[in-house]
């Protein structure tokens, strides 16, 4: 394995970024990336208030809303295909302004749908957007915060995102059975364009920088990061130990800015991990919350009910966040993720079997929380990290891309299962898919915990 030399021109850059003590500047970076994070996730967890109420005014019909979720994956998986591309060819800071403008002009078309047809063609193009917000979102953070908090700053990330969650299941139980369905895309489009003229000022990534051989435009980020605490902490920053910066670089896996590197040496094993991993997070988040409200429905819950339940059990994905950002640093993220795989599926099994709506609500409650532990440490955390910094997006976008792919067809899975055999059938496939994965990431998965990005 040869090695790439991340210390040329003695700039240092991602010995000086993982120095810095956490400033202002980092908190602007995460408000900017939060709020088009939580539009992204707003966005997509609205499918499932407004399906439940399309199928309930026959506006639609579960194929139809069937297709609705796969033409979105389809969406989602060009966009991350397509962001991992144009990230780490052109910059992270073209493609998370475009990607907002896009689902954001796309959803007020969506919310002036003359018929599903439309929608669900509006909807496509939404996806693309939402799909490269993703990709970008955590692998940018990761690359502007030190290593020793990396985990916890894009934990809180998530925090943000899935805050969305239930904000999305409480929005829609207010304004869905007041003034209707197309309002949730009337807010989410327009709160998007208003954050994609925000980010304007959010600089490029000097690692990016640095990987493209642009040491001038990386050292003038670093300076002005660097300028930035020194103002704000009233300290002169020490000088970073050159020779230890120097010897690390041999631990710096070598790439050759080519997407088919993903499938070489050692990076294979990793593009596998990280394509198994979100293959299993996103089948287990399409499959539980974005069906819930239609499984309430099924089993003769009226709307508002089914709307009111819904948000309750959404609760559980920020606080979810919340327990995945506070382990992650602590415990590492390979062993918790493979437990909180074995534990998804003991809850999955349970869940349908349950008649007592109490039982439900906990069991739904229990297992959500368990869900976003893992949408936190694994999609969010750690997947990005597998990957070097010339290939980060691109490794990212394809392991999204795996997720997405493979979820596209789910939804005609679970609408055949429920309609033939209800829903202990579809609990019992995740939780097979889910100990396969564990197993896959306890054999082949790698410790990320607090290294440096270059040093993976």
């Amino acid at each position: 394995m040869g090695f790439t030399n991340s210390a040329i021109g003695n700039n240092f850059i991602s010995e000086r970024m993982d120095r810095l003590p956490v400033s202002k500047i980092h908190y602007k970076i995460l408000c900017l990336t939060g709020l088009g994070m939580f539009l992204d996730s707003f966005d997509i967890y609205l499918a499932s208030s407004v399906l439940g109420a399309l199928l309930k005014n026959g506006w639609s019909t579960i194929t139809l809303n069937a297709t609705f979720i796969s033409v979105s994956f389809i969406g989602l998986l060009i966009g991350a295909l397509l962001t991992g591309f144009l990230g780490d060819r052109y910059g992270r800071k073209f493609v998370y302004r475009l990607n907002l403008l896009i689902f954001g002009i796309a959803s007020l078309f969506a919310a002036i749908s003359p018929n599903m047809t439309f929608l669900i063609a509006c909807r496509g193009i939404i996806g693309i957007g939402l799909g490269a917000e993703i990709v970008t979102g955590y692998a940018l953070l990761g690359e502007f915060v030190p290593a020793k908090v990396r985990g916890r700053w894009v934990s809180t990330l998530s925090l943000i995102t899935n805050i969305a969650v239930p904000g999305s299941a409480l929005l829609g139980f207010i304004i869905i059975p007041t003034i209707g369905w197309r309002y949730m895309f009337v807010f989410v489009g327009i709160c998007a364009l208003i954050v994609w003229y925000l980010r304007r000022v959010i600089p490029e990534s000097p690692r990016w920088y640095e990987s493209k051989g642009r040491y001038e435009d990386a050292e003038k980020t670093v300076e002005m990061f660097e300028k930035s605490v020194e103002e704000e902490k009233n300290i002169k920053l020490s000088p970073i130990d050159t020779s230890v910066a120097l010897e690390n670089e041999e631990h710096v896996l070598k790439t050759q800015d080519s997407f088919w590197d993903l499938f070489k040496g050692k990076i294979l094993s990793r593009t596998l991990v990280g394509s198994i991993t979100l293959i299993t997070i996103n089948t287990l988040i399409y499959t539980f919350i974005t069906w819930v409200p239609t499984l309430f429905l099924k089993n003769g819950i009226n709307l508002s009910k089914s709307l009111g339940y819904t948000t309750i059990m959404m609760i559980g994905a920020p606080l979810g966040a919340i327990i995945g950002g506070f382990i992650v640093d602590r415990f590492g993220r390979k062993w918790c993720i493979v437990s909180f795989m074995i534990l998804a599926g003991i809850l999955g099994y349970a869940y349908p079997i349950q008649n007592n709506m109490s039982m439900i609500l906990i069991l739904g409650f229990l297992l959500t929380i368990s869900i976003y532990i893992l949408v936190t440490i694994g999609l969010a955390v750690y997947v990005p990290e597998l990957f070097p910094t010339k290939i980060r997006l691109r490794g990212t976008g394809f392991s999204n891309a795996a997720g997405r792919c493979a979820t596209i067809f789910t939804p005609y899975g679970v609408a055949w299962l429920l309609n033939n055999y209800g829903t202990q059938p579809v609990f019992t496939s995740l939780g097979i898919l889910l100990a396969f994965t564990a197993i896959i990431i306890a054999l082949f998965g790698i410790e990320t915990k607090q290294k440096p990005l270059d040093e993976i």
